[in-house]
């Protein structure tokens, strides 16, 4: 059986990597793309090889797709989460969900009721040396942690920045854009929650309008584990890691 899907959001990660992922799969098949400019619709999907061109949400649900992948502006997402649900299809969305945690629950709560399949597009768990990590202290060969560290300060590349740097509606700023990523990884590799996270947020030049571009969080999970992480846009020659 194949599945098709379609995109909502004519992105730049779908393009660099998700329609590879899932033409990877042998049921994979990309079958429609969506974007507000039909103009920009139509030039993708003929650069994409995709079928299907269209300019409405509606127009993508009512086609025949099975499943949509949702890559556009975070302050999007629910509204067309819960259109892709309510229409029957299953649901692979980017991070993060929705920019609050009532309208993430409010999403799952549809997809369960209504046996849809929703996912959240956290692709770090798909390291080898995440899983690595979090086998080995699941099986107990490094001891019990007591501490992790993440650093994930990056710059942000300019094709990139636009709305992530601008737009605080969009749910721009570095915290939705990479430190939902470091939660989740502590989260997968410790296989725990955390209990309490206390955070400083900056601004160092490169977001605007209020937006920050840098975070520091320590977090403290409910074994006990205390961690840190740094997250940023604007650090170019910074490693990035787990420990």
């Amino acid at each position: 059986m194949t599945v098709k899907w379609g995109l909502i959001g004519a992105s730049t990660i779908a393009r660099q990597f998700v329609i590879n992922a899932i033409r990877a799969q042998a049921d994979g098949e990309i079958a429609a793309v969506m974007s507000s400019s039909p103009e920009r619709a139509t030039a993708y999907a003929r650069e994409n090889g995709i079928a299907l061109a269209v300019s409405t949400l509606d127009e993508l649900l009512g086609s025949d797709v099975d499943a949509v992948y949702i890559s556009t502006t975070n302050e999007l997402h629910l509204e067309q989460a819960l259109a892709a649900i309510k229409a029957g299809k299953h649901v692979l969305c980017e991070k993060p969900l929705a920019l609050t945690s009532a309208d993430a629950r409010t999403m799952v709560a549809a997809a369960r009721a209504a046996g849809i399949v929703l996912g959240t597009n956290h692709h770090l768990r798909n390291a080898g040396s995440h899983r690595a990590m979090r086998d080995s202290i699941a099986g107990g060969r490094i001891g019990k942690p007591i501490a992790a560290r993440v650093f994930h300060s990056v710059y942000l590349p300019e094709n990139l920045q636009g709305w992530r740097i601008t737009r605080p509606e969009a749910g721009g700023g570095v915290v939705l854009d990479i430190t939902v990523h470091d939660a989740d990884t502590l989260r997968f590799v410790l296989a725990d929650d955390p209990l309490e996270v206390s955070a400083f947020t900056q601004s160092a030049g490169m977001a605007a309008s209020g937006l920050e571009d840098g975070a520091m969080c320590i977090w403290r999970f409910k074994s006990g584990i205390i961690a840190q992480s740094h997250e940023g846009f604007t650090t170019k020659f910074a490693g990035t890691g787990f420990e």
